[in-house]
C-alpha cells in the first residue's frame, strides 16, 4: 500500500526527487541490435536516483539482450491509471503497485498468475504483509518488492532523565510503565492521535483478531470480537498518556511537527519521522532513538501493519520472460542487500534483516516486520478506507461512548462497505 498510510513515503525515505530516466513507449523493440526494450513503471521515491541508475546498469550488464526502461510514477491517480493500462494494449511490462492494491488489480483479470515462480522466488520467507496482499484467491500475482512499518520514534535524553531503558521495553505492560514515567507536567509520555488506526490494527492483530474476516466467501467488520475490544482498550490506556486529539489522525497535525516541538517523549511512526522532526528542530537530531512496538510477552514484538510495495506483471506485456527476469533480479538477494541500504527499507524477506543491522530505524522496523500484516486481503476493502469507520469508531470510545455498542455499528459499517 502506498505509504502516505505509514507518515507518507516521502517522509520515510527523505529521498530527493527523481525524474524519469526515459520515457515508456510501445515499441517491442529497441534500435539497439534487436534488444527488447522493458518498459517499467516504478513509484515517486521508491527508489533514489542513485539507485536506479546502479541498478539498471547492473541489470543490463547481466542481461544484455533487455533495454530497461523506466518511468516514474506519481502516487497521486495511479489506480486508475494502472487500471486503464491493463485494460489497454499498451500495458508496460512490469508495475510496481502497493501491496494491498494488488487484489483490486488480481481481479480485474489483467495481472500475470506467478504462482508457478514463487519456490524459485524464495517464497517461503517472504515477509507475510508483503505475500499475503500479493495473493488473490490462491494464486500470486503480486511479488514483494519491498517493506516499511511503524516503530516508537523516542527522545533518548528525556528517557535517560526519566530512568527509562528503552532496550528493557518489551512489552505493552513494559511500555505503558515507561510511558507513565515520562509523563509528567507538560511533557507527554506519548503523542497519540486518537484516529491512528494502523496502529490500533497492530493491536488487534497482537490479540488474534482482524478489522474484517471472511466466511463463506462472505467478508464482515470484526471490531466487535472480543479480541478488538481489548486492543482498544489498550489503545485508549496508552492514548491518554499524552494530548493527542481524539478526533483527528497523525497527519492533522503532522505529529513529527509536534514532536519537534520538544515536550513529547514518544511517537509511533516510521523512522522517516525522525527525519522530520530533525528538520522542524535541528536541537533534536542527535537525540532520538527507535525501538519496536512491544508486543503482548517479550518474546514476540507487536504486529505492525506492513506498508510497501509489490512488482506485477500485466497480462497484456508483450515480453513476459522479460519481466519476470527484471523482478527477478529487483526482488532477489542481492539487490535486495542494496536497496535495504540504499533506502532504510525492510527487504523483502525475513532472511535479509541482517542487511540493515547498522541502521538504527530501518533494523527496529526489521524487527517489528516479522510480524507484519496487511489489511483485509480483499478488493472490497477499499471502499472501507474511503469513509474509515474504523476512525470514527476510534473517537467515538476515547470521547465515552460504550465501546461494545460503537464497535458493533462499526462493524457493520465495514461489512456493508465492502459487500
Amino acid at each position: 500500500m502506498k505509504l502516505r498510510l505509514l507518515t507518507a513515503l516521502p517522509a520515510l525515505v527523505a529521498a530527493a526527487g527523481l525524474s524519469a530516466c526515459s520515457s515508456s513507449g510501445s515499441d517491442d523493440v529497441a534500435g539497439d541490435g534487436g534488444r527488447t526494450t522493458l518498459d517499467v513503471w516504478l513509484m515517486r521515491d521508491s527508489v533514489s536516483a542513485d539507485f536506479q541508475k546502479k541498478f539498471e546498469k547492473g541489470f543490463e550488464a547481466a542481461h544484455p539482450d533487455i533495454d530497461v526502461r523506466v518511468q516514474i510514477q506519481e502516487w497521486e491517480g495511479i489506480g486508475e491509471k494502472v487500471t486503464a493500462a491493463l485494460a489497454g494494449n499498451d500495458a508496460p511490462d512490469v508495475i510496481e503497485t502497493g501491496n494491498t492494491q494488488v487484489a483490486q488489480l488480481a481481479q480485474s483479470g489483467g495481472l500475470l498468475d506467478l504462482s508457478d515462480k514463487v519456490d524459485e522466488l524464495g517464497g517461503k520467507d517472504w515477509l507475510k504483509g508483503l505475500a499475503e496482499p500479493g495473493a488473490h484467491e490462491g494464486k500470486q500475482y503480486g511479488i514483494p518488492y519491498y517493506a516499511a512499518n511503524r516503530v516508537v520514534v523516542y527522545r533518548t535524553d528525556l528517557f535517560a532523565k526519566a530512568g527509562v531503558d528503552a532496550d528493557a521495553i518489551k512489552t505493552r505492560d513494559q511500555w505503558i510503565a515507561a510511558t507513565k514515567k515520562l509523563d509528567k507536567g507538560e511533557q507527554q509520555g506519548i503523542y497519540l492521535p486518537g484516529q491512528n488506526w494502523y496502529t490500533l490494527s497492530g493491536f488487534i492483530w497482537d490479540e488474534g483478531g482482524d478489522l474484517a474476516t471472511e466466511s463463506d466467501g462472505t467478508w464482515r467488520g470484526a471490531l466487535d470480537t472480543p479480541e478488538a475490544l481489548r486492543a482498544m482498550a489498550f489503545y485508549k490506556k496508552l492514548q491518554a498518556l499524552g494530548k493527542g486529539p481524539e478526533d483527528s489522525d497523525e497527519a492533522r497535525p503532522p505529529q513529527a511537527e509536534v514532536m519537534a516541538k520538544g515536550q513529547v517523549a514518544q511517537i509511533v511512526s516510521t523512522p522517516g519521522g525522525a527525519d522530520v522532526i530533525a528538520q522542524n528542530n535541528a536541537g533534536l537530531k542527535d537525540k532520538l532513538g527507535f525501538f519496536p512496538i512491544p508486543g503482548r510477552t517479550a518474546g514476540t514484538p507487536g504486529a505492525v501493519f506492513t506498508g510497501g510495495s509489490d512488482l506485477v506483471i500485466p497480462v497484456m506485456s508483450k515480453h513476459h520472460d522479460a519481466a519476470y527476469t527484471f523482478v527477478k533480479e529487483l526482488t532477489g538477494d542481492a539487490w535486495q542487500k542494496k536497496l535495504a541500504v540504499a533506502m532504510s527499507y525492510v527487504p523483502n524477506k525475513t532472511t535479509l534483516a541482517g542487511a540493515v543491522a547498522e541502521d538504527p530505524g530501518a533494523s527496529a522496523m526489521a524487527v517489528g516486520a516479522a510480524e507484519g500484516h496487511a489489511t483485509p486481503n480483499t478488493p472490497g476493502w477499499a471502499a472501507v478506507e474511503a469513509k474509515n469507520p474504523v476512525k470514527d469508531y476510534m473517537t467515538a470510545v476515547l470521547t465515552g461512548g460504550d465501546p461494545a455498542r460503537e464497535a458493533a455499528k462499526a462493524s457493520d459499517a465495514i461489512t456493508a462497505a465492502m459487500k
